[in-house]
């Protein structure tokens, strides 16, 4: 029994030259791994870095058929082609000094209108006559956003087809609501007066009269000469009067 224990135990294995194997592998691999850890923090440095740097773009190359791409590389160029680009709100389509244009044209009837500006789908201008209309009327204790909106919209669609039935050029359903939008204002002048006092009496009620007829002469002057339609200018004023005769209402009572 003795002698099978000696046999069985009997070996050439060191656990010391084991362990001692086992640490330089270990080692070997882990400054393997450092190693590659180092080079990809230094690749992305100079990546961040280049990318950085304004005035560079970043566009991808072209590869050949025989060159198949391994991975996504980049190449910088630099852009200089900041000064050609116009300014962020002509992009928008926002001019001020059209704005201040067919402002003062609706504030003077008899002033002419510009053709060329007028023609403009511009809806700066109108967003802001209907949100001060909406704003002054909420002062009086009058909240009519919904009714305001709607009538707007199917009052630019009934006035759209109209003229396009009477003029052969025809206009946009944009440049519709741009004139009429533009043409609010004196009804904007007419929901301040409703601030400070009333409107539900003969005064009030001749001074509603008035406004009417003063963007309706404005809105039909600018329509005749947007679309060339000499001569019929009341037949066009006719619409517009009962199209802002609804916001008169909604201002008086």
């Amino acid at each position: 029994m003795e002698q099978f224990e000696c046999n069985f135990y009997q070996t050439d294995y060191n656990f010391e030259d084991a362990a001692q194997g086992l640490s330089t592998t270990g080692a070997s691999s882990h400054y393997e791994q450092n190693k590659t850890r180092k080079q990809d923090y230094l690749h992305s440095g100079m990546m961040s870095s280049s990318l950085d740097q304004p005035g560079y773009i970043c566009e991808e190359p072209s590869y050949a058929a025989s060159e198949p791409p391994y991975g996504p590389s980049y190449i910088f160029q630099p852009s200089d082609n900041f000064e050609d680009e116009p300014p962020l709100l002509e992009e928008l389509g926002i001019n001020f000094n059209h704005i201040w244009q067919k402002t003062l044209t609706v504030l003077n009837p008899w002033k002419p209108a510009d053709g060329s500006i007028m023609n403009e789908t511009d809806l700066t201008g109108p967003l802001m006559f209907c949100f001060a209309l909406g704003s002054t009327l909420l002062l009086a204790g009058k909240i009519h956003f919904g009714y305001m909106y709607t009538m707007s919209i199917f009052g630019c669609l009934g006035i759209h087809a109209l003229l396009n039935l009477m003029s052969f050029t025809g206009v946009s359903h944009g440049c519709v609501a741009s004139v009429l939008g533009y043409c609010l204002l004196p009804m904007v002048i007419l929901s301040c007066f409703a601030i400070i006092l009333s409107l539900q009496g003969i005064a009030g009620t001749l001074l509603a009269v008035t406004i009417i007829v003063w963007c309706s002469f404005s809105a039909s002057k600018i329509f005749i000469s947007t679309l060339a339609m000499e001569g019929q200018q009341l037949l066009v004023a006719y619409p517009c009067a009962l199209f802002y005769g609804l916001f008169a209402l909604l201002t008086v009572f």
